[in-house]
């Protein structure tokens, strides 16, 4: 138990505190300047949202996080892939990497409307928006990885008549790997934002609301506490997605590489 009491106190404990302390101000603030409701709640306001309407919140959660986690899921595997094939051909990297800078600039608020009509309102719809926001790091820092391989390590493999795919899956991959999570997570943010701009645009899944559709419906009624609330939920639902990618990127990287010793 004390190893988990030491990571605690070194990594759970300081950005809670500073939490705590921002919110205090902020109260102490939105108090003494009698700040209006509708322009900002207090933190106590946004508590109470969240206990008092822990279930509809709860609710909403829940949808984004399904349509956070196949965007997700989906630009990791497909990031990866298009990476490789990057990887393999300088032809093809010329004539392709160019249009994967679509994923990167494409405005997200102006395709969504297409979206609704290519796949209806929905979780697909969502989800596709979450994966053409967070894929393009995941194909960029991927290909970085592959493409920096030591190349007396590819002449080594080569000289022992290593196969394209053992020199792929035993050299470059493990090679690459700490720029794929590098890129996993940013794309771990970037997914629960697309999501929630897509839910903005989209609506409603079938009976469900997420949490974009929360912050649009809060925002009409001046609910500034509400918003706040499931910005809150978002935001915590990024930092989950987030750890989980590191817990990971972790448990790969701890025994061989520096970035990961401490």
């Amino acid at each position: 138990m004390a190893w988990l009491f030491r990571f605690f106190v070194a990594k759970i404990l300081p950005p809670v505190l500073v939490f705590v302390a921002v919110a205090v101000m902020l109260q102490v603030y939105v108090e003494a300047a009698h700040v209006p409701k509708y322009k900002m709640a207090a933190p106590t306001d946004v508590w109470r949202t969240l206990v008092t309407e822990r279930t509809e919140l709860a609710a909403a959660l829940w949808t984004t996080t399904q349509a956070t986690l196949i965007g997700f899921g989906a630009s990791t595997v497909v990031g990866i892939l298009i990476a490789i094939a990057l990887a393999a051909s300088p032809l093809v990297r010329r004539a392709l990497y160019p249009y994967t800078l679509f994923f990167q600039t494409v405005p997200i608020v102006a395709i969504a409307p297409l979206l609704v009509i290519w796949f209806e309102a929905g979780l697909t719809s969502v989800s596709i928006s979450a994966f053409i926001v967070s894929v393009f790091p995941v194909i960029a820092n991927t290909l970085n990885g592959l493409l920096s391989t030591d190349p007396a390590l590819v002449d080594l493999f080569q000289l022992y008549g290593a196969s394209p795919f053992d020199r792929l899956w035993k050299l470059r991959l493990p090679y690459a790997l700490p720029s794929i999570m590098t890129g996993l997570r940013v794309a771990a943010g970037l997914a629960v934002i697309g999501a929630i701009v897509g839910e903005f645009l989209v609506g409603t899944l079938g009976d469900a609301e997420g949490l974009g559709v929360k912050v649009v419906g809060a925002m009409k009624y001046g609910r500034t506490d509400r918003v706040f609330a499931a910005v809150l939920l978002a935001s915590l639902l990024g930092l989950v997605l987030f750890g989980a990618v590191n817990l990971a990127g972790h448990l790969l990287l701890r025994r061989w590489h520096a970035s990961e010793s401490n």
